[in-house]
């Protein structure tokens, strides 16, 4: 499956012909897939992988510049960019080098992410901190950048048809064991999501979050036996390439309507739209309460209340 999305032919149409993409974290995995599918719909990619040479650039054998390879071997336009885009001055030149190479940026996908998993009780705060840095940090620094380009533009009377695809997770929206750290920034991205909709959208610019289920590097190991690829020749359901048509659509021109602020789930060949902390059973006396009042009161709510999601790896 991999292979073909490789191979496909890129043509001057396609739902992003035209389009400049930048897609954090593309050199193996989901990014790798999704800038891949993007170039089959026309799109222009900056492919952005940390793979750098001594001298800060892309290496030949860099993971960015093998996927660049593979997009202009199918007829596609891409450079890459081996900046830390969980630096200010990485995530700026992200936004550059859309600019430098193709004139303009209209959608960026934040991708990039890794894993140090540990029980709360073991997590050691460099752990903590790498994750957040990367996962968080890493979506709120290109997001800043981007913005600061697209309000640009906005002011200068060109207005962008601009988007962001942020990457959440299902830990992020249950929770999961052993990834306290890895939970948080997961959720902390669809805070940062709907922030940023609300935010921008007077700039032209639509925001969204996908949490996607596939096989990568991060979760082969850790769900090896969920993650495994079938050996019949059956649908792959944990084939990275799955996630990408939904993410290509939400970077697309096509995804208007005020499609913005929103979360989905994509797993295989399923598509959920997650809705997110609404109120529940509530009850008001008009008065302060005592703790044993509010103690009946909320064992009474919650007896009418939804049961929510089992955390992931649970017992």
């Amino acid at each position: 499956m991999t292979d073909s999305v490789a191979t496909d032919a890129v043509g001057s149409g396609g739902l992003c012909a035209g389009r400049v993409v930048a897609v954090t974290g593309a050199g193996r995995g989901l990014g790798r897939a999704h800038a891949l599918a993007f170039a089959a719909e026309g799109a222009k990619v900056v492919v952005n992988d940390l793979g750098v040479g001594l001298d800060g650039a892309p290496a030949p054998d860099s993971p960015a510049a093998l996927v660049v390879e593979e997009i202009r071997a199918a007829g596609g336009e891409a450079v890459a960019h081996g900046g830390d885009i969980a630096t200010s001055e990485g995530a700026a030149s992200l936004v550059a080098a859309a600019v430098d190479a193709f004139g303009r940026l209209d959608t960026l996908v934040n991708n990039a992410g890794f894993l140090r998993d540990r029980m709360l009780v073991n997590l050691a705060e460099d752990d903590w901190d790498a994750v957040m840095r990367v996962h968080l940090k890493g979506h709120f620094l290109p997001l800043q950048a981007a913005a600061a380009h697209w309000r640009a533009e906005a002011k200068a009377g060109r207005t962008p048809v601009a988007r962001v695809v942020n990457t959440s997770s299902g830990a992020g929206l249950l929770g999961s064991v052993g990834q306290g750290n890895y939970s948080a920034a997961k959720a902390g991205i669809l805070g940062l999501t709907l922030v940023a909709a609300a935010e921008m959208g007077r700039y032209g610019v639509q925001v969204n979050a996908i949490a996607p289920a596939a096989r990568t590097r991060m979760t082969e190991a850790t769900f090896a036996d969920t993650m495994a690829a079938p050996e019949d020749g059956a649908f792959d359901a944990m084939a990275p390439e799955n996630v990408s048509p939904l993410v290509v659509w939400l970077g697309s021109g096509a995804a208007s309507d005020g499609v913005t602020g929103r979360v989905f789930e994509v797993e295989a060949g399923r598509i959920t739209v997650m809705e997110g902390w609404r109120p529940g059973p509530t009850v008001d006396k008009a008065e302060r309460w005592t703790p044993a009042g509010a103690g009946d009161a909320a064992r009474d709510l919650l007896a009418r209340a939804e049961t929510p999601g089992a955390v992931y790896g649970a017992s």
